[in-house]
């Protein structure tokens, strides 16, 4: 490779003279990126558990070679910073939603306006959305723009700071960042973390002892003119000791991580950001749905239409919510002292893998009606969701599902008029007479707490003589339905029946003359039951339409607040979690059965709780069937905000283009101004020649490395900058201190020779040295290293 040439000769006064900088060699820039970029893509391997698809692949292979094609052609073009950079936006607004927006890009290939809206908005937003929603994410909205964007700036930085630095080594930070975003961004449980730990180390530590013994190669070279025989005086025995010595290193090291690994593995799981990170729907915040349970049955709710229901089967339970935490008080999802697995709601991408569950597909479409609330009606594991209406979007938005529950939320609540389609798995339950074989399960669920004694006598006294813990939860499963009748109390024929499941209320259900309750007692005893056999349990409402009204149906059934039902689910061994009802047919009830009205009222919707509870308060309204139809917006408003929305969108990606180089602006400024208010003269003077000395830099004038001020002015041509390079070294080397006034006529001089600068450019080319980061690095001209 040839040196430098000599500079260009030059017109007197011109003030941009410039200098050819050295080629690259071949085989250096192959090496390089070779290298780079299976480093980066060793890294990138541990994004994959994120998002799982052959759009993952295809994004890691193309941003990785793409970036690695603009770092080439910007040190092999001579770009400076600043076309780089704009090399860089550009991929990112080409490939970027083809890319990591794919659904948003037309024939798959052609970036939309939505789509750039979508990545520009992703590229600030997604990171967060990342780390609150059910992994793995495929191809989800704009999920896949966090990765994108890392691989493209490590791809692009990297090489660029390989093939055009000094510090060559510092290249293998882009990796080991990207690397360390999979981690922080990825799953609580490593994928295969030893492998790609491994595999980043060895490939980062190759690249640094590459640099550090081709650096050394050069400056024997260098000492030795060149010559080609320069590898003969000791350079070939230190290569080779020093990759024998790192190969040693690594391998101990590796070998040496593996065991301890093996020996001593981690006893919790690792922390990572989805599990730091505050939640957007927290269950606990919002009442639980059993306290509520009688309103259905009261009018005029009791009747009326909550949602229409297409593809539900006769006897198929509609769920509404899964309920896993007993506090003597409510049948909750956690609270403030406990937490469970069916208490953390994520939101989930468009398709949930539900592969591993045996079952057979289901489809269902609900319409909502009179029906309000957070809870979104589901059946079986989840599998995939498809909002219609004018809220698709926003219900999509607000969507969070748990699956260890199946329990989905809406933030913001359900209206009338909203419509979805569920695509859905039904898991295999046991046949009717298999419960008897059946054995607990190892699913955690909070233990219940204030259990009445009432009910614990209840179970010893219905297992009594039964062996075997299938056969004992059946036999309290036939104590209720034998001793059990249904009253709702909230007619004036209905025996009366309080409302609400607290320990009280479920100790009076066992001592009572006769047991009298509905589905919220029911449900409640069994699923304690259940747990005092050893059952990990749960309670479960929902909804159950009429059999026969499903059986006859061509079309859409209506659900009604009558139908409203609960049940228990327990988690076996055998069958994983098994649907029970525990629910007593309906009969009259013994005429025998005497209510005192002195002694029991009327029952309020939710029961007062113990003394020692707080209590649980039911914030909610009824659901409402009558919905306020909303002003009609007038036709100029709705002009008007379209118009607000297009000019924000616009700001909004002019803002995110432009911030980069305003950064840059702006700290020129600040330099510019602590310069030239410098308390002393002589810092004065001296800070007006470097502003002019960073002014040349950054318009690509080249100066010689650690020249004196005369040098660089004699680099640069023409009397004024030779003057002015005299006057700040007679300010520093002068006996006296000079006046003043000399600073202000040497900034004056300044502000000439800066416009004089610019004087024969393009808007283009002024516009590209007000943004150049030349000036910035502390490093102000000649030729860089031989590579």
């Amino acid at each position: 490779m040839t040196g430098a040439q000599a500079p260009a000769a030059s017109r007197p006064g011109d003030l941009r003279t410039r200098v050819r900088r050295p080629r690259l060699r071949a085989s250096f820039v192959l090496l390089a990126i070779g290298l780079h970029l299976v480093a980066l893509l060793a890294a990138a391997a541990v994004f994959w558990p994120v998002y799982q698809s052959a759009e993952f692949v295809v994004l890691a292979l193309v941003t990785v070679a793409v970036g690695g094609v603009v770092a080439v052609a910007g040190a092999v073009l001579r770009l400076s910073s600043f076309g780089v950079l704009v090399l860089t936006v550009a991929a990112y607004l080409l490939l970027g939603v083809p890319l990591a927006v794919p659904s948003q890009a037309l024939w798959g290939v052609v970036p939309t306006l939505g789509g750039l809206g979508q990545l520009v908005t992703g590229t600030a937003l997604a990171w967060k959305q990342l780390v609150t929603i059910t992994l793995p994410v495929g191809s989800y909205e704009s999920l896949l723009v966090p990765v994108f964007v890392l691989l493209l700036l490590a791809s692009v930085v990297g090489l660029t700071t390989a093939l055009r630095s000094r510090r060559a080594e510092l290249a293998a930070l882009g990796p080991v960042v990207v690397w360390l975003a999979g981690i922080v961004l990825g799953p609580v449980e490593a994928f295969f973390p030893v492998v790609s730990g491994l595999t980043v180390l060895v490939v980062s530590v190759a690249w640094v002892v590459w640099w550090r013994l081709r650096r050394r190669r050069l400056a024997v070279e260098a000492l030795e003119g060149g010559a080609a025989g320069a590898r003969s005086h000791g350079h070939g025995s230190v290569a080779g000791r020093a990759v024998a010595g790192t190969v040693v290193t690594l391998v101990v090291a590796g070998a040496a991580a593996a065991g301890a690994v093996a020996v001593v593995p981690p006893t919790a799981e690792r922390t990572v950001a989805r599990t730091v990170v505050v939640q957007p729907f927290d269950p606990r915040d919002v009442v639980s749905p059993l306290t509520r349970f009688r309103v259905y049955e009261q009018d005029p709710t009791v009747d009326e239409t909550l949602f229409e229901v297409e593809g539900l089967a006769p006897g198929q339970l509609l769920r509404l919510a899964t309920l896993d935490t007993y506090d003597g008080v409510a049948y909750t999802v956690g609270s403030d002292e406990v937490t469970s697995e069916s208490g953390s709601f994520d939101r989930v991408p468009s398709v949930f893998d539900q592969s591993g569950v045996s079952g057979r597909q289901t489809t269902l479409a609900v319409t909502v009606d009179g029906y309000s609330g957070v809870w979104l009606p589901t059946v079986g594991k989840f599998e995939s969701i498809d909002f219609g209406g004018a809220t698709a979007t926003d219900r999509r938005d607000a969507f969070f599902y748990n699956d260890t529950s199946g329990t989905a939320a809406v933030v913001g609540g359900l209206e009338e008029g909203d419509r979805y389609r569920l695509e859905a798995v039904l898991p295999d339950q046991p046949a009717e007479g298999e419960l008897e074989g059946l054995t607990p399960g190892s699913a955690r669920v909070p233990s219940p707490r204030a259990v009445p004694d009432e009910l614990t006598d209840a179970v010893q006294e219905a297992v009594e003589g039964v062996q075997g813990p299938g056969a004992r939860l059946q036999a309290v499963l036939d104590l209720l339905a034998e001793e059990g009748y249904i009253s709702h109390g909230v007619g004036a024929d209905e025996p009366i029946s309080l409302s609400g499941h607290g320990s009280a209320r479920i100790a009076q259900l066992f001592t009572d003359p006769v047991m009298v309750g509905d589905a919220e007692q029911y449900a409640t005893a069994a699923a304690l039951m259940a747990d005092e056999l050893g059952f990990p349990s749960r309670v479960v409402m929902g909804f159950v339409p009429d059999a026969d009204e499903l059986a006859d149906a061509t079309g859409p059934v209506p659900v009604r607040g009558g139908d409203v039902t609960a049940w228990i689910e327990v988690d076996t061994a055998q069958a994983g979690w098994v649907a029970l009802d525990p629910v007593p047919a309906e009969r009259p009830i013994p005429e025998d059965v005497v209510q005192d009205p002195s002694e029991v009222s009327r029952p309020e919707s939710v029961v007062q709780p113990p003394p020692q509870e707080p209590q649980v308060r039911d914030d909610q309204t009824p659901p409402q069937s009558e919905q306020e139809d909303p002003d009609t917006v007038p036709a100029w408003l709705a002009v008007l905000l379209v118009v607000v929305r297009v000019i924000g969108w616009t700001a909004l990606v002019t803002g995110v283009v432009a911030a980069p180089f305003l950064a840059v602006v702006a700290v020129k400024l600040r330099r510019r101004r602590a310069r030239r208010r410098a308390p002393d003269t002589v810092r004065r003077i001296t800070g007006g020649w470097r502003e002019f000395e960073d002014a040349v830099v950054d318009h690509g004038i080249e100066t010689p490395r650690s020249g004196t001020r005369s040098e660089v002015a004699q680099a640069v041509g023409g009397a004024r900058p030779a003057v002015l390079a005299r006057v700040a070294d007679r300010a520093v080397f002068a006996p006296t201190p000079p006046p003043a006034e000399d600073a202000d006529r040497v900034w004056a001089a300044v502000a000439e020779m800066r416009r004089s600068l610019d004087a024969d450019l393009t808007r283009w080319q002024r516009a590209k040295a007000a943004v150049s980061l030349r000036s910035l690095r502390g490093y102000h001209g000649g030729t860089r290293p031989e590579r």
